[in-house]
């Protein structure tokens, strides 16, 4: 059943917005066409949520759409960044709102050093073409969502995988990288193998919640914090953080009468965020918004006023670098 986002519901709870002058880059979107598993979201729903924020600039993220419907399979994926292309072409009208910097797209990376054509390609379909996300998220309890086509918890030590990520540093080129929590040690195996390589940790590491995980939370994040450290102890990799209000993740806001406040995720959530940003320090972290994935349980503006909350405790450059300047520096945004 396709996933709704509940804007009456949304509506509940409209907050607004605090530290209006803070300058902004949501590293982490998503385009989804009508018809799709997810909710529809389109370059007009993306605005409607920045205007709510001083969001200056986006990264979209890799989802499986606008892919080619002709040519080798291999290549089909390079429709997606021709998709977001043009999409970011039309912002260009309208300057004063969010502007589309950067594009993460899609590549089988099991086909190992043959993705260097691939690259090629996606680098000449667009000039915002930064790096690939092959999402790696897998867990044995069917109940917990795996992604199509992932067979184990493993799929960061693949040989033909881990050749891949040798082009992708070759190239100077991003590696986002999207799983649970207890696959972050292959992730960190990975970082070792290639220092060069600009990994970034998508949405906290996803601590599960929910199935077998569900009432094991003081064990799940023992583990996560383990496993953070361990990745944050690799230089080359980065921590976006957000994601936390995907269902998976347990929290529970979706099922809830009313959506949460920013106060109400602060309460519930900032531990993790506070441990990562300790992990990882500022300059390697960056607040996302990983919408329209985490509509499904807050709004726009509730989830960036409480980011504002969460960050009021480090300095100014700090605060500056994980709204903005992290992310602009590892997608090259300005």
């Amino acid at each position: 059943m396709p996933l709704e986002v509940q804007h009456d519901w949304l509506s509940k709870v409209v907050e607004d917005p605090i530290d209006t002058d803070r300058r902004i880059v949501d590293p982490h979107h998503h385009f989804f066409v009508a018809g799709g598993e997810f909710p529809f979201y389109d370059l007009d729903s993306l605005w409607a949520d920045t205007d709510t924020h001083n969001v200056k600039k986006t990264v979209y993220l890799q989802c499986w759409e606008g892919y080619r419907n002709d040519g080798p399979e291999e290549i089909q994926c390079v429709g997606e960044t021709e998709y977001v292309h043009e999409v970011a072409q039309t912002a260009k009208d309208s300057p004063e709102r969010a502007q589309i910097a950067g594009i993460i797209a899609s590549c089988e990376m099991r086909l190992g050093e043959g993705v260097r054509a691939i690259m090629d390609a996606h680098s000449e379909a667009s000039n915002l073409f930064r790096g690939i996300r092959q999402c790696a998220a897998w867990d044995a309890d069917d109940n917990v969502m795996s992604m199509p086509g992932i067979e184990d918890a493993n799929l960061y030590d693949d040989n033909n995988f881990v050749a891949a990520a040798g082009v992708l540093s070759d190239m100077g080129l991003v590696l986002d990288t999207y799983h649970y929590h207890h696959q972050l040690p292959s992730l960190a195996r990975l970082a070792r193998t290639y220092p060069e390589l600009n990994i970034v940790l998508d949405h906290l590491g996803t601590p599960i919640g929910v199935a077998s995980y569900a009432g094991k939370q003081a064990e799940v994040l023992a583990q996560w914090k383990q496993n953070i450290a361990e990745v944050a102890a690799c230089s080359n990799v980065y921590m976006k953080l957000g994601g936390l209000a995907m269902p998976w993740c347990g929290f529970g806001f979706e099922s809830d009468p009313t959506p949460p406040s920013s106060d109400d995720i602060v309460a519930k959530q900032a531990d993790y965020y506070h441990y990562a940003i300790e992990q990882f320090t500022p300059s390697r972290c960056m607040f996302e918004s990983n919408f329209p994935v985490d509509k499904l349980a807050l709004s726009y503006g509730v989830l960036w006023n409480a980011f504002k909350k969460m960050a009021a405790r480090y300095s100014a450059q700090e605060q500056d670098a994980m709204f903005y300047g992290t992310a602009s520096q590892v997608y090259r945004l300005d």
